[in-house]
């Protein structure tokens, strides 16, 4: 049922148009009534009529500006206009706003419904198509995140030019020019459900700082399943520093009401192109590998950790000066866990930077450190089931452990293996995960309400988690596959059977046949009959 609203200051009319006309036997209905333009924008802005009736002739604001703004903000939106006045200049500045129909008062009910079916249909048909692509736009919301982790990939390489950067962040209407920038790694974990990293309480942190990161103006990105990634902009470095340290305070402040909530952030350096984002990239990464050498929730400034590590090489080393809680090979095994070959490099540097870097420079703590690395590292293969003949234990004849850097180098090693052993044990088991999804959709394509939150619940897993292994392993988006899937079927109906396009629209799981007119024309190029009479299809990416 269609929704009209009224703007009309002359009193009789407007109640003689409200009261005469039987809205809801004609298939309407009457929301509400505004005696001037000024008190009915804000009505209108509320109800969100779909058709709009205006005098053109009102104190404070009349109908012309008052359709002028609507059209501004609501360019679906239909008007028509009453006039006591038969200039043409009124109609002509009518019908460059947009106004659907100018019409001269006196006008009776049976009139005004004549002209409200006429417009109705326009109406209907606009509403339809909007409805359509809006869910068209929800369910491929999917692929825009992809692209918007693509984006950052880009940049945090540091392989693409500024104009590759900007053209896919035009793409994707998305505003990344700036005088300078700097990255922010972040992530909440609950205590109260250790494996579930997106429970319900860190989701709605995740909502909460959404709020306070883009009141920053700052972009966020999925940062694999780790948490988040926030770039920072600003016309100019002070600028940006001021506005990460009050967004970090809100930050602070949010964080402090969920006390069984554990996080950890890592913020880069200033830099002052695009195409050094990947600089700030690599040393919030620096930053954020602290988190393997705490407990507490701490957010870790590069800078910070600098001056840290300055003053703990400034140390001349003996073994009475080493922390022994910097042995603890807890923090190995908990990065063996959680953390990405990426990592590996910034994890082994702040781990070896915490013993003291001139630690190093004795031989039998070279041994000792590359020794307790070896069996901690053995300790997590073997937990696993993983092959432990993969790692060696470092040959001192051979040169292993000769100096610093080849001691780094070897930690490096035997850990980046045992980050390699285990997410290659994880991409089977989550290939067997993604073969049980692929064969549920197979047997259920044909339910409409098929969604990712129904196979991350059959799969023990959250939503966020499946859509991203779903692309590693696959290659595409989950709402990409499921959708050429039910595409491919439909293209099967229709060229084997003669059955309606509407009844295929049910059998493949769009319960709306308009939806699927729209999609299949959207990602096959032709109309569903178009197809059935030609066979010739126009590949569109999704």
């Amino acid at each position: 049922m269609l929704k009209i609203f009224l703007a009309e200051d002359e009193y009789v009319v407007r109640e003689g148009i409200k009261n005469n006309i039987d809205w809801l036997s004609h298939g309407y209905e009457f929301v509400g009534e505004a005696s001037d333009g000024e008190l009915a924008l804000p009505l209108i802005q509320k109800l969100k009529p779909d058709i709009v009736i205006t005098d053109i002739k009102m104190p404070f604001m009349d109908g012309l500006e008052l359709s002028r703004l609507i059209k501004k903000e609501f360019p679906w939106m239909e008007i028509i206009i009453l006039s006591g006045y038969a200039e043409f200049d009124y109609a002509k500045e009518a019908i460059a706003i947009g106004v659907a129909h100018y019409l001269n008062k006196p006008i009776s009910g049976d009139e005004l419904i004549g002209e409200l079916d006429k417009l109705a249909v326009k109406v209907e048909k606009n509403k339809q198509e909007r409805e359509l692509k809006e869910k068209y736009a929800r369910e491929m919301a999917e692929n825009s995140l992809k692209e918007r982790t693509e984006l950052f990939k880009r940049m945090v390489e540091g392989n693409s030019s500024a104009g590759e950067i900007l053209e896919l962040a035009d793409r994707l209407s998305v505003d990344i020019s700036a005088g300078a920038y700097n990255v922010f790694l972040f992530k909440a974990i609950s205590t109260h459900h250790e494996e579930d990293e997106y429970s319900t309480s860190v989701v709605e942190i995740y909502k909460r700082l959404q709020e306070v990161f883009e009141g920053a103006g700052a972009l966020i990105f999925d940062h694999s399943i780790e948490g988040k990634a926030i770039l920072f902009k600003a016309e100019s470095p002070d600028q940006l520093d001021s506005l990460i340290k009050d967004t970090i305070d809100k930050l602070l402040a949010v964080m402090a009401e969920y006390d069984y909530v554990n996080y950890f952030g890592g913020i880069g350096v200033s830099v002052s192109r695009l195409t050094q984002v990947h600089e700030s990239y690599e040393k919030a990464s620096h930053a954020y590998a602290h988190r393997y050498m705490t407990d507490t929730s701490r957010i870790f400034d590069y800078a910070d950790t600098i001056s840290e590590s300055t003053y703990a090489a400034s140390e001349k080393f003996n073994l009475s000066s080493v922390d022994p809680s910097s042995l603890d090979r807890s923090r190995i095994s908990e990065f063996l866990k959680k953390g990405t070959e990426q990592e590996t490099v910034y994890f082994v540097e702040e781990f070896l930077t915490g013993l003291g870097e001139n630690a190093l420079n004795s031989t039998m703590f070279r041994q000792y450190i590359a020794t307790d690395v070896y069996f901690a590292v053995s300790a997590f293969l073997k937990e696993r089931g993983l092959e432990r003949s993969e790692i060696s234990p470092f040959d001192a004849a051979a040169g292993d452990v000769s100096d610093a850097e080849r001691t780094r180098a070897y930690i490096l090693k035997i850990i980046n293996t045992a980050v390699s052993l285990r997410d290659n044990q994880a991409s089977n088991r989550y290939g067997d995960i993604i073969d049980e999804v692929r064969s549920y959709i197979d047997e259920h394509y044909g339910d409409e309400s098929l969604s990712l939150n129904t196979l991350a619940s059959r799969v023990n897993f959250s939503p966020n988690h499946l859509s991203m292994i779903f692309s590693a392993q696959t290659g595409e988006t989950f709402i990409k596959y499921l959708t050429d899937y039910r595409m491919d079927k439909a293209k099967e109906l229709l060229r084997c059977t003669g059955k309606r396009s509407v009844d295929i629209s049910v059998e493949v799981g769009y319960k709306d046949p308009h939806y699927f007119s729209y999609l299949f024309k959207k990602t096959q190029g032709m109309t569903p009959t178009q197809y059935r009479n030609t066979g010739h299809v126009k590949e569109d990416q999704l």
